[in-house]
Formats: structure tokens, sequence, C-alpha cells
């Protein structure tokens, strides 16, 4: 798969070095939740700030802002640097959230809905 937004992509790489691309990292996230056996090498997010430098997954802020709308509808980005994220959620409102926080709120439509509450 080609990467199109560079904001929003994402790519996890086997121990084997067989590499997935995702447009949006909440694919990545959702096949790692279909895949749990698997074992990766690197999980890697592209951060808002660097388009196309990628970050390590685990190591990167996250933002759910209904303002910022990522390619799959989670409305998810990634940022490198906590503070950056923070000045982009003052601008665009949303929550913060760390990479272990994705899974359990990135289940069908909940992304979102606990927002718009």
């Amino acid at each position: 798969m080609t990467i199109v937004d560079r904001q929003h992509g994402a790519e996890a790489v086997t121990d084997k070095g067989k590499v997935y691309k995702f447009d949006a990292i909440e694919c990545m996230v959702n096949y790692l939740k279909q895949n749990p056996d698997q074992e990766w090498a690197y999980l890697l997010v592209n951060p808002f700030e660097n388009p196309g430098d990628f970050f390590p997954a685990q190591e990167a802020t996250y933002l759910i802002s209904p303002n910022l709308p990522s390619p799959m509808g989670a409305y998810l980005t990634a940022f490198a640097s906590e503070a950056e994220a923070q000045a982009v959620q003052a601008e665009k409102s949303g929550d913060l959230l760390g990479w272990q926080d994705l899974p359990e709120r990135l289940r069908t439509g909940e992304a979102m809905s606990t927002m718009e509450e």
C-alpha cells in the first residue's frame, strides 16, 4: 500500500523484516489487535509536525480531535512531541492519549463518541 497522507501514515515491521504500511494509525492499531501473536520489530507512525519522518509508535503522543480528521475517520493524529500535541490540542480541542490507550479507545465507533458526550 502506498501511504497517501503522510501526516497519518503508519508502518509495522515484523521481526523477519516484512513491512505493513497503513494510510492511518487507526488501521495499524486494528491490524495489531487482529494479529496478537505476531512479533513486531518496529511500530512506526508519521508525526503530524514532521510528515514522512517515522517515529516509534509507543513513544508518540496521540490526539483525537473532531477538528483534525484522519483518512479513515478516527480523527487520530500522532505527535513526536507532547508539547506539540498540547499546542495543537489547545487550538483544535480533543483528547490526548498514549499508545497503550489506543486499542480500547479505537473500538468500533468509540474514538469520537466519547468526545461528543
